[in-house]
């Protein structure tokens, strides 16, 4: 579908998710929710059970968000072996673009979630106006 100018303008989002693509997509791995919060901040949510605060970071570069994690396997006990291992210490990687004006303004890793705190910011001179007819 094409948004014309006056569309774009009467959006309320201004398409900040439709913009916002997560550039990597081999996986499915973490999960993570995508949440608005109001019109202006939202939330990259991650579910990362089994990973620390250290195990993970974020950083954005150029309006390239990216999350990375890596977890080493537990160390067992002297003489202990798997008789089965189904907990997997994945590594992963996922780059998101983030649309123009859209800022970190914080991260928060709790209970397994890795919450990323975002903004939309737009510039004054950026905001739709309405033009007083003389």
């Amino acid at each position: 579908m094409v948004k014309t100018a006056l569309d774009l303008f009467n959006d309320p989002f201004f398409n900040t998710f439709s913009n916002f693509q997560k550039v990597t997509t081999t996986t499915n791995y973490p999960p993570y929710n995508q949440i608005k919060l109001n019109d202006t901040e939202y939330i990259l949510s991650f579910a990362l059970a089994g990973f620390s605060k250290d195990d993970v970071s974020v950083s954005l570069d150029n309006r390239k968000l990216t999350i990375k994690g890596e977890k080493q396997d537990p160390e067992l006990p002297e003489g202990a072996e798997y008789l089965h291992k189904g907990i997997a210490a994945r590594k992963f990687t996922d780059i998101f673009t983030l649309p123009e004006f859209v800022e970190v303004i914080g991260a928060e890793f709790k209970d397994g979630i890795l919450d990323i705190r975002l903004e939309k910011q737009i510039p004054e001179d950026k905001l739709p106006k309405t033009i007083e007819i003389l």
